[in-house]
């Protein structure tokens, strides 16, 4: 018998196996659907390229997005150990303070300010960089300043020549600005939640880590979980915990899995013939995502990562990396990028910018012999959509629809955004080294072509959130108190990018492991000092 079973290896369910097996009286069984991270790709930061397709991935695809053409777009959800954070792009960003603030003033999530939540950003770091209010050392999560790439370098001064100032630090007092990203890798290997956080306690006796277990139900009795169901061939078998069972299975992955308990909107259960065990309207609603518009310009020379694609040259790579652990293996290959407002009357940047000095790094992005991309994605989304289940089987991808741009407003900020990164490509640094744009290219100059092109091209940044949105009791929305147990259910809480009320702005490996730190907290009853120099 366990206390906890935890329900997904990604970057939660590894920092709460971690913390919770720190009490030896703790026993804690650990679930994971897909295998172990024993790909090499995984733990190449450069692997990312191979990441974005169907390796160690649940291989979803949205619903036909009617704003955008009704295309049913790529969407790469993580099916491994460790989850997202060993597929992602390890761009080590946090969000804005204000983001956080939003959550405890605006959305009811009392204990969850920026205050509140710094000790836990500190607390999991280790930055060999940077030591002060903002970040710590010695903390599972490893962050390294990788060896920028000359191409990136070109970027970062460009975007100086364009009028934005350089940021040496997103994480710090400021993030708007551009500069050069730390990333969560380490001595040229990535940082996944599985190195940082489960590794270093494989020995402990209290922890048991289960792989290839799909988990097909919380198992509720009396209004409280106490289990769960695994598939075993065309049947089931129970596990059960004393304590409470921990759903970390990400922003599609919690939702079909309450909804398949029984927890969810009353009406749509009974549509699928689930019996309802609580009904909770906000299960698998309030999806939304950060949508990108690429631009991808042609190198006059053999300038960008793209020279390494030949199998002589990825031979050399390889030998590069094997010696010295350095060049292009080692890259994360969005190693430059930053933060600006597309919106001035917005609270806080609203684009998020990627530089990725190479074409075709990502899964359904233009591919050329030589170039270089710039991503513009919009940060605070206003488009919703849904997580919702085809049928009770277990083993059919839900219906996953992010309802991208079906807010106009997201449009009109993606295009202020794109036309940001189209004037820093046009800056005087970038002049010895791109012949010209080739996506959308120089024929697409209105609003309405650009719409067009995004329409057409724009793509997840894989960042889903929201859909087990956390919030007061008062507002039926909300799954999860801010002590992030599900309404109506006792001994069950969801702790990921589920929980998020409004998605942060950034990458979301980091915040879903300070979630995690927060919630282990939570779990054991622990409240910490809100100031992080008490920490």
């Amino acid at each position: 018998m366990f206390d906890y079973i935890i329900v997904g290896s990604g970057p939660a369910g590894c920092v709460l196996a971690n913390r919770l097996t720190a009490d030896p009286k703790v026993r804690v069984l650990l679930l994971e659907a897909g295998k172990p991270d024993r790909h090499p790709l995984i733990h190449l930061p450069a692997g990312f390229a191979k990441m974005t397709g169907t390796l160690a991935s649940w291989g979803y695809s949205t619903a036909p997005q009617k704003h955008l053409n009704n295309r049913q777009m790529w969407y790469p959800q993580g099916k491994v150990l460790g989850g997202g954070s060993s597929i992602n792009a390890q761009v080590f960003t946090r969000g804005n303070p204000n983001d956080y603030n939003q959550w405890a003033s605006e959305d009811g999530c009392e204990g969850w300010s920026h205050e509140d939540i710094l000790p836990y950003y500190r607390r999991s770091e280790d930055n060999p960089r940077f030591s002060n209010k903002w970040h710590g050392v010695g903390g599972p999560l490893r962050v390294s300043d990788p060896e920028p790439q000359t191409m990136t370098q070109v970027f970062v001064r460009a975007c100086q020549e364009a009028g934005f100032p350089y940021n040496p630090d997103f994480n710090g007092a400021s993030q708007e600005g551009f500069g050069f990203y730390q990333t969560t890798t380490h001595n040229g290997r990535r940082s996944s939640a599985p190195v940082s956080y489960l590794r270093p306690v494989m020995s402990r006796s209290n922890l048991t880590i289960k792989t290839n277990s799909l988990v097909r139900r919380v198992v509720i009795e009396e209004g409280r979980a106490v289990g769960v169901a695994l598939k075993q061939g065309a049947g089931e078998t129970v596990l059960r915990c004393q304590r409470e069972v921990l759903v970390t299975a990400g922003a599609i992955g919690s939702p079909k899995l309450l909804l398949l308990s029984g927890i969810g909107p009353a009406e749509e259960l009974r549509r699928l013939g689930i019996p309802v065990v609580a009904d909770v309207p906000g299960v698998g609603k309030n999806l939304h995502d950060h949508v990108d518009i690429f631009q991808v310009s042609e190198c006059s020379d053999s300038y960008s990562f793209d020279r390494y694609k030949p199998p002589h040259m990825a031979l050399w790579a390889g030998l590069q990396y094997l010696l010295f652990r350095t060049g292009p293996v080692a890259s994360n290959l969005v190693d430059g990028g930053g933060f600006w407002w597309a919106d001035d009357k917005a609270p806080s940047p609203d684009i998020q910018f990627h530089f990725l000095p190479g074409s075709g790094l990502e899964h359904g992005v233009k591919k050329i012999k030589n170039g270089v991309t710039l991503n513009s994605t919009i940060m605070q989304p206003r488009s919703r959509g849904s997580v919702t289940l085809k049928s009770p089987n277990p083993d059919e991808a839900p219906n996953i629809d992010p309802n991208f741009w079906s807010d106009p407003y997201d449009q009109e900020v993606s295009i202020k955004g794109f036309k940001i990164a189209r004037k820093i490509m046009a800056q005087p640094s970038f002049k010895p080294y791109i012949k010209s744009e080739v996506a959308p290219g120089p024929d697409v100059q209105s609003d309405d072509e650009i719409a067009d092109y995004g329409r057409q091209n724009c793509k997840t940044d894989y960042h889903p959130a929201g859909t087990c949105r956390m919030g007061p009791a008062t507002d039926r929305r909300t799954v999860v108190a801010p002590d992030l147990k599900v309404r109506g259910v006792a001994g069950l809480r969801v702790i990921d990018s589920s929980v998020m009320p409004r998605v942060v702005s950034s990458n979301t490996y980091s915040p879903v492991v300070m979630i995690a730190e927060k919630g282990a907290d939570l779990v054991h009853g622990i409240t910490r000092e809100r100031t992080a120099s008490k920490e």
